[in-house]
């Protein structure tokens, strides 16, 4: 038997014997190893808190910027304002530079007057011509800004240590088996962060923009519409792992195979079921026709490709049986 001590933060070979302290002596290592992982992430993130709430808020600013041109709520109410004032200002930029002209027969220290009433047109003008604000959220506490940037670092900082994390698990859980199954179940926890990396992609990418774009016009002309910022980083972090979980279908598929609960060939059979299933999913998730195609065509790639790996990894099991 090993005492605990002598446990390393390594993968326990599959003949190797462990006391009850030494098992719980290695899951405190890897936690451990993890927690200081997760941390070193955070401190990570934290620092570059600014570029992360610039990258969540980008589907957020696209939409708010089309209401408050269109002058919808508080923020474009006061954006129409500013831009009636601007064309008041242009109107009288053009008639101070007809009354300044050298043939409008003015005095010249009338004409030096409006000269210096002509730059203070421009400058004001230059201002009101900017592009209309409201791509940040707002916040109503006091500490909700600090809270939410906490929030944000912590969700990111997950995502980062993901990959260490699952194999922190596949070490501790590996040597129960035996090493031809320990080989055939690495490929499928491998390709679980790449598969989530993927669906947070296509959340970030196609999802959260039909979300935010469906939410923001939904009824708003009956609304005075202002993003709560933990409400708003809230919803885009449940959306963007939603879709990292989802994209987890082949996994999911692979495992059930391997695990007997149902064959390749009923799940090709029941094909109809998977593409109801799929549109079902992507019906929840809100958004237009053209997204629900989006969403929908997807999740049922992810299903033939997990039935196609599961097949293959039949028919080489039946070769490998058979030629034993």
């Amino acid at each position: 038997m090993l005492r605990a001590s002598a446990i390393p933060l390594r993968t326990i070979r599959h003949d190797e014997q462990l006391s009850t302290a030494g098992h719980l002596d290695e899951l405190r290592t890897r936690l451990i190893a993890s927690l200081a992982v997760i941390a070193i992430a955070f401190g990570f993130c934290f620092w570059q808190n600014h570029r992360l709430l610039h990258l969540i808020d980008r589907p957020l600013a696209h939409q708010t910027q089309e209401q408050v041109r269109a002058g919808h709520g508080p923020l474009g109410a006061t954006y129409a304002v500013a831009q009636s004032a601007r064309d008041v200002a242009v109107q009288l930029h053009g008639v101070v530079g007809v009354l300044e002209a050298p043939d409008s027969r003015l005095a010249r220290s009338d004409r030096a007057a409006l000269a210096a009433v002509d730059r203070h047109l421009q400058r004001d003008i230059g201002r009101l011509s900017a592009p209309p604000q409201g791509d940040r959220p707002v916040t109503l506490g006091i500490g909700e800004p600090f809270s939410t940037t906490v929030t944000i670092s912590f969700v990111f900082a997950l995502i980062l240590a993901l990959p260490f994390l699952l194999y922190q698990a596949y070490a501790f859980l590996m040597p129960a088996l035996e090493p031809s199954e320990r080989r055939r179940v690495l490929p499928l926890v491998a390709s679980v962060p790449f598969l989530f990396a993927a669906g947070v992609l296509f959340g970030y990418f196609v999802v959260l923009p039909a979300a935010v774009h469906f939410f923001q016009n939904f009824n708003s002309s009956e609304f005075n519409v202002l993003v709560q910022a933990s409400q708003y980083y809230k919803f885009a972090a449940t959306t963007l792992l939603a879709m990292g979980v989802l994209f987890q279908v082949p996994v999911g598929i692979v495992a059930v195979t391997r695990a007997g609960l149902i064959t390749p060939r009923r799940l090709r059979q029941n094909r109809r079921y998977a593409i109801a299933a799929c549109g079902l999913v992507a019906a929840v998730l809100p958004g237009d026709a053209v997204t629900l195609l989006l969403e929908t065509v997807p999740l049922y790639l992810l299903f033939e490709f997990g039935v196609l790996v599961a097949s293959v990894l039949e028919r080489r099991d039946r070769t490998l049986a058979d030629s034993g």
